[in-house]
């Protein structure tokens, strides 16, 4: 995405209470907030229920979580724009037999 540099603001985001300052678009400054939020509490999550030998153990979990998430929205997304097309291209057949 080409974003102006007068649509950039600059945030502060903690992980793991690591602080990290980053340039992001305007409008996705909350969105950016809230992925930093969830990255925090599903690492949280993961600490107090799984055995661990380090943060990179949680890390690894949390961004296999979040990767499987993006595959599973993916494979659906895809499923409903096929059928989509597939009930357009019905209809569409049939106002063409009406005309």
């Amino acid at each position: 995405m080409n974003v102006s540099k007068m649509d950039e603001i600059t945030i502060n985001i903690t992980l793991l209470d690591r602080p990290y300052r980053l340039s992001v678009a305007r409008a996705d400054e909350e969105k950016v907030r809230k992925a930093g939020n969830l990255i925090n509490e599903r690492v949280k999550y993961y600490s107090k229920h799984y055995a661990y030998k380090d943060v990179q153990d949680l890390l690894s979990m949390t961004a296999l979580q979040f990767a499987t998430s993006v595959v599973k929205m993916d494979a659906e997304l895809t499923y409903r724009n096929q059928n989509l097309e597939r009930q357009l291209e019905d209809l569409n057949n049939l106002l063409s037999e009406q005309s």
